[in-house]
């Protein structure tokens, strides 16, 4: 896999907000597993059949999904791999810094293109490094972690902008930019600096 790990060191912040902001809010404030988000999974999913209320892993517990990748499992064997997960991410937790787990996490995710962690996508998308994007190319690179296919700008750039909106306003939601900051980010258009690498070309 084309994947260059980094340090949280070698991160911007408004990459490290817009990953709180979208996928774990709370991440200071839990041990792994995120109760209240379960619940309101529970609750919305499951007793009021909404589908679209969101997941309810905690970024420790998605980082632990991405180290042990799962099988086809179904019915009971897919609750003791979800038990297990859960396990993972407490001893993760306890043998991790909340900075070093935020890094392992965007070193194992995967922006599509053949870009496997935070470092290969900024230089496939934007030809920079992580610690040199600007506020939407951090909150387009997050927002295609949900679905690196439908949100690619290269071959959905109305799609990919769409959501990298989504992320800016999460980010505005919880007071991480100010409304005036995503009033003028919202509108500018995605400008990409795209060169994937493959076996045949870069390092």
């Amino acid at each position: 896999q084309n994947r260059s790990n980094i340090r949280y060191s070698d991160l911007t912040t408004n990459t490290v907000n817009a990953l709180r902001a979208t996928e774990d809010v709370r991440f200071d404030e839990h041990s792994g597993v995120d109760i209240r988000g379960l619940g309101r999974v529970f609750f919305k999913t499951v007793i009021l059949r909404q589908r679209t209320s969101g997941g309810g892993s905690a970024l420790t517990q998605q980082l632990a999904k991405n180290l042990f990748p799962r099988e086809n499992e179904r019915g009971l064997a897919f609750l003791t791999r979800k038990i297990k997960e859960w396990i993972i991410a407490v001893r993760l937790e306890k043998s991790y810094t909340k900075q070093e787990i935020m890094a392992m996490y965007l070193n194992t995710v995967e922006f599509g293109h053949n870009s496997y962690g935070i470092k290969s996508a900024s230089k496939t998308f934007f030809n920079k490094t992580p610690d040199q994007l600007k506020t939407e190319e951090a909150a387009m690179l997050i927002g295609m972690l949900q679905a690196p296919s439908r949100y690619s700008p290269v071959r959905n750039p109305q799609t990919a902008k769409t959501r990298r909106n989504v992320v800016l306003g999460q980010m505005s939601k919880y007071k991480f930019i100010t409304q005036e900051q995503f009033d003028s980010l919202r509108v500018l258009p995605i400008k990409l600096a795209f060169q994937a690498e493959d076996h045949n070309e870069g390092l």
